[in-house]
C-alpha cells in the first residue's frame, strides 16, 4: 500500500484514496478478487490502475466500447502512465506495435474489447505474458436482467477457469440486487470481495416534469440554466434525435446528432468534437455516453421516459463526473407510459423477463410521480437507506401539491367502463368534457352518465389524472389493440368509493417562466477562469487530447480560487502529478502570476 499511496500522489496528484479505492486496492494486491459498485466519479478507474502499476506485469482492462479505451488511455498517457488499447481503430501495423509492446511487458495497462480478449490469438498471447490483473469495466453488461446486455460478456468467465491466479475485479456504476447476482455467477466470482459505495450523486439535481411543449421547455432549461454548457439530451427513437438536434442548432445551440442509423464516419465526427470542444450539446438515443468519459458534462435531459430506474441513473450519472453540480432534468408524459408498456408486452421475451421488465418499468413510474423526495427513492431501489430528504431534487425545492382526486378519478374509471373498456385517453377526455364529436355521437356516447360530467377540470387535468391512474396500475394499456384503456383490478375501492386517492397536483407554466426549482449554483466564471480555460484549449489542441485530459473543470476552480505561485504549490492542486507538472507547470503558473499582477 505504501508503493499504492506513491502512485497515487505522484501520477495521480491526490493525497488520498477514497474509501472504499484503498481496501479494493489492497484486495487485489494481496491477490484476491473483488466486485465494486461505485458510482459514476466515484473514483472507480484507480481501483485496478493503481495496483496495475503496483503489481508486476500489466492489467489487462476489458471495455465494452472504443471511446471510453481512448479516453482512459490518454488520460494515463498525460500523467505518465504506460498504457496503450487494441481496438478497431489502430492500423494493422500499429496494432502489431501495441501487441510487441505487451509481449515484453513495456506496458502497465492494456485495454481491449471483450471481442478481442476472446480470440484463441490474444489468448495465446496472454498465455505468454505476465499479468498484473483483469479488470472488467461496466460489468452490468453481463447480466440478461439489465438495461445493457451484451453477449460476449458472459464468455469472460474463461479468464477465471484459463488464469485462476491472475486476481480479477469487476466495477459498475449500476446494478440493483439481481443484476449483482448475476454478475457473481456468470463471472465466477463467488470468492470476490464485494465492495458497495453508496450510490448517491449529491452535486446532481433531479427534475421531472409533465411534458407540454418538450422543445420549448428544453429550450428555456438550456438557456437560463445551462449557456455555453456541454450536455446530453436523450431521446427515445433515431427520427426524433434529428428532429431535435437539428431545431436546438437552429435556436443557434451547437447540438449533434447521434444514433445507431448514422454513417460510422458521422457518429465518430460527433463524438470528437463532443470530447474536444467545450459547450456541445449531443442529442442521442442510449447508444451514446456509456463510453465518454467526460468529467464536466453538466447537464443530461430526458425527452422521454426511460424504460428503467437503472436506466435513468445509469444515463443521468454522465453528468457531474467531476463532482461539481449538475442537473439531470426529464419531461415525460403518458404517452411514454403507454408506449413503454406496448413495447414491453409486444416483445419476444418469456413471462419472467416480462415479469421484470414490467415490475421495473413500475418502479421508474413510481419514481417519477413521487410527491416526496426523489433521491430517497432512488436510493431505496438500490438497496441504500437515505439519511432524510436530499434538499436538492425538484420535489424537495418546490414540493408539489396534492388534491383530493377520489371523485374525478371515479369519474374517469367510470367512463373507461362505460364507453366499453377499448378507447384511449384523447377519445375519453371529449366524452368527460362533453366535446360534440362524430364518432361519440356514433357510437351513442353522449347519452351516457359521464358524458359532460368532467368540465370541471381542463383537457390537460384529465391526461395529467389518467397518466397517473395508469402509473399506478388502477388502468391498463391495451397492447394488442390500439391503445385503448382497460380497468385493472386495484382500481375497484376506488371506483366504489371505498378508499381515498390524493394524487400530485398538475400545474401550469407561467408565460415568463414556470414552477421551477433554483438554478445549480455556476460552475466556474469570471476573468480568470475564462483565461485557464482558453490556456487549457491550447494545450489540448498541442497535445492531441481533449481538454478535461489537460485538467478537468473541478482542477480549474481550485486554481482559480488558490492561485499558485510555484510548482510546489500547484503540486498541492488535486490532479497535478509530477507527469502534468513538468509538462504544464510552467504555462500554468506564468498565466496566473499575469493576471495577479495585471489585476493589482
Amino acid at each position: 500500500m505504501d508503493a499504492a499511496h506513491a502512485i497515487l500522489r505522484k501520477v495521480f496528484g491526490y493525497d488520498r484514496f477514497r474509501p472504499p479505492q484503498d481496501a479494493v486496492i489492497a484486495a487485489l494486491l494481496a491477490g484476491q478478487d473483488a466486485l465494486v459498485l461505485m458510482p459514476t466519479g466515484g473514483g472507480k478507474s484507480l481501483c485496478y490502475q493503481v495496483p496495475a502499476m503496483v503489481r508486476p506485469g500489466v492489467g489487462i482492462v476489458v471495455s465494452p466500447l472504443i471511446a471510453l479505451m481512448q479516453d482512459q488511455v490518454a488520460a494515463l498517457t498525460e500523467a505518465g502512465v504506460r498504457a496503450a488499447c487494441l481496438n478497431s481503430t489502430l492500423s494493422a501495423d500499429a496494432a502489431r506495435q501495441v501487441e510487441a509492446a505487451f509481449a515484453r511487458s513495456e506496458l502497465d495497462l492494456l485495454y481491449v474489447a471483450p471481442e478481442r480478449l476472446l480470440t484463441e490469438r490474444f489468448l495465446a498471447l496472454l498465455d505468454r505474458t505476465r499479468l498484473a490483473l483483469f479488470a472488467i469495466d461496466e460489468a452490468h453488461c453481463v447480466s440478461q436482467w439489465g438495461h445493457d446486455f451484451r453477449p460476449e460478456y458472459i464468455q469472460l468467465s474463461v479468464l477465471a477457469e484459463r488464469y485462476p491466479q491472475v486476481p480479477r475485479i469487476a466495477l459498475t456504476a449500476t446494478a440493483d440486487e439481481l443484476t449483482r447476482r448475476e454478475i457473481v455467477a456468470r463471472l465466477a466470482l463467488d470468492q470476490a470481495q464485494v465492495f458497495i459505495s453508496s450510490f448517491d450523486r449529491p452535486n446532481i439535481r433531479y427534475r421531472i416534469t409533465p411534458r407540454r411543449n418538450a422543445r420549448d421547455q428544453l429550450l428555456r432549461f438550456i438557456r437560463e440554466e445551462h449557456p455555453n454548457d456541454a450536455g446530453i439530451v436523450y431521446c427515445l427513437s433515431r427520427k426524433k434525435v434529428d428532429e431535435t438536434a437539428a431545431w436546438l442548432a437552429a435556436q443557434g445551440l451547437t447540438a449533434l446528432p447521434y444514433h445507431a442509423g448514422m454513417a460510422a464516419e458521422d457518429r465518430r465526427r460527433h463524438q470528437e468534437r463532443f470530447r474536444n470542444e467545450e459547450g456541445v450539446i449531443v442529442v442521442a438515443t442510449i447508444a451514446f455516453g456509456m463510453g465518454i468519459d467526460k468529467p464536466d458534462v453538466r447537464f443530461v435531459a430526458h425527452m422521454n421516459l426511460p424504460k428503467s430506474v437503472e436506466a435513468y441513473y445509469q444515463e443521468t450519472g454522465r453528468a457531474g463526473r467531476d463532482g461539481l453540480p449538475a442537473d439531470a432534468w426529464m419531461v415525460y408524459g403518458l404517452e411514454d407510459v403507454i408506449t413503454l408498456r406496448q413495447m414491453l408486452e409486444s416483445g419476444e421475451a418469456d413471462a419472467e423477463r416480462k415479469r421484470i421488465e414490467h415490475h421495473k418499468l413500475e418502479a421508474m413510474l413510481a419514481l417519477c410521480e413521487v410527491t416526496t423526495c426523489r433521491r430517497e427513492v432512488l436510493l431505496r431501489y438500490f438497496g441504500e437507506q437515505p439519511a432524510g430528504p436530499c434538499g436538492n431534487c425538484d420535489t424537495c425545492l418546490s414540493p408539489p401539491a396534492t388534491w383530493d382526486a377520489t371523485e374525478a378519478a371515479r369519474q374517469a374509471l367510470s367512463a373507461v367502463h362505460r364507453t366499453g373498456q377499448r378507447f384511449g385517453v384523447t377519445y375519453l377526455v371529449d366524452v368527460l368534457l362533453g366535446k360534440g364529436d362524430e364518432r361519440i355521437r356514433r357510437f351513442g356516447h353522449d347519452k351516457l352518465a359521464v358524458y359532460g360530467l368532467g368540465k370541471a377540470l381542463s383537457a390537460a387535468d384529465w391526461r395529467g389524472l389518467y397518466r397517473q391512474l395508469i402509473a399506478r396500475g388502477l388502468i391498463e394499456v391495451d397492447v394488442e389493440g390500439y391503445g385503448g384503456l382497460r380497468l385493472a383490478e386495484p382500481c375497484r375501492p376506488v371506483l366504489r368509493g371505498e378508499e381515498p386517492l390524493f394524487l400530485r397536483k398538475e400545474t401550469t407554466p407561467t408565460r415568463a417562466g414556470k414552477k421551477k426549482t433554483r438554478a445549480a449554483p455556476p460552475v466556474g466564471g469570471g476573468e480568470l477562469w475564462e483565461e485557464l480555460r482558453a490556456l487549457r484549449r491550447r494545450l489540448a489542441a498541442e497535445h492531441d487530447v481533449p481538454p478535461y485530459v489537460i485538467f478537468n473543470d473541478a482542477t480549474l476552480a481550485e486554481l482559480v480560487a488558490h492561485r499558485p505561485r510555484s510548482l510546489g504549490e500547484l503540486a498541492d492542486i488535486h490532479g497535478f502529478g509530477e507527469h502534468k507538472l513538468a509538462a504544464y507547470g510552467k504555462p500554468i503558473l506564468d498565466l496566473i502570476r499575469d493576471f495577479v499582477a495585471s489585476e493589482n
